[in-house]
């Protein structure tokens, strides 16, 4: 029984591969292509719990068929029967926001090799020269004991935790970060998010820490650097106002009192140990594989 559904399934799968056109292989990879960056345009958004609300509807909209409930069915139909316009109206940022995106896109931003390998190297400088910067701002903090709370995004986006901040997409310099957390600045008692070696928002909020295991003589900023350390996977640099001791919070770990040297030795094994450089691309890595054989 079971050996004739395998070979019946086997030869369904030959009938299938048979009439299988090089057309049709490009249109699963672009569906594919259109699915996966439609993920990764409402990842970081609001627009994340809408879809799970969608996916809900579509799931009661099978169990009501299933179950044969006319009066539910019909409101459901018709709720259905406007999705378009429903779903335009509901993301009309987010399509906004991919609109232009494409009009922004230049050959060399989605060039295979060279473009890729430009972009690479590009952000590599950019993290270098940030965490250089910021590691001699933390210094200065650290001497005059001002507090502070960076945050270092890495593969996990933090857009709603930007959206509670105040924009700034600007270019890191030890002045930038000095004027942020000065104590009379508006945007000092907040988190500063750097994104891509830039400055991509301050005076943004965190969420606390829900271990009570952690030390009682930690302050807000520790718990909120611990809190968003567990919930991502990003680096968090934290100056202490009453000590002046610089501190990392990483994957629900603190890491206390350590000089500016280890924190700027921290910072670019973390946020650099995958940007490769010049031969990070497709070319470079079968050079590699071929030395390696």
């Amino acid at each position: 029984m079971f050996w004739d559904f395998i070979q019946e399934t086997f030869r369904s799968f030959l009938s299938l591969m048979s009439t299988f056109r090089i057309v049709d292989f490009l249109d699963i990879c672009l569906v594919a292509f259109i699915l996966y960056n439609g993920i990764k345009l409402v990842r970081e958004t609001r627009a994340v719990q809408l879809v799970k609300g969608l996916l809900f509807l579509i799931v009661l909209k099978l169990v009501v068929q299933w179950l044969d409930m006319q009066a539910v069915g019909y409101l459901l139909t018709l709720l259905f029967e406007s999705a378009v316009v429903i779903v335009v109206v509901l993301f009309q940022p987010e399509i906004r926001h991919a609109l232009e995106t494409v009009g922004k896109s230049s050959i060399s931003n989605i060039g295979l090799f060279n473009g890729k390998n430009a972009n690479i190297l590009k952000l590599r400088d950019d993290w270098k020269n940030a965490i250089a910067r910021i590691c001699r701002a933390a210094s200065d903090m650290s001497d005059k004991k001002i507090g502070a709370l960076i945050v270092f995004e890495k593969d996990i986006m933090l857009g709603e935790i930007i959206k509670t901040g105040t924009a700034i997409d600007a270019q890191v310099t030890a002045e930038l970060v000095g004027n942020i957390f000065y104590p009379k600045a508006p945007l000092h008692d907040g988190a500063m998010i750097v994104r891509d070696g830039k400055v991509c928002a301050a005076g943004c909020i965190l969420p606390l820490t829900q271990n009570n295991a952690i030390s009682s003589e930690l302050g807000t900023r520790h718990r909120a650097a611990l809190g968003i350390s567990e919930q991502s996977d990003c680096m968090v640099a934290v100056i202490s106002e009453e000590t002046g001791y610089i501190s990392i919070a990483l994957k629900g770990v603190l890491y206390r009192n350590i000089s500016d040297g280890e924190l700027r030795e921290r910072l670019t094994n973390y946020l650099l140990g995958d940007i490769k450089d010049g031969d990070d691309n497709i070319l470079g890595r079968v050079k590699k594989w071929a030395k390696k054989d």
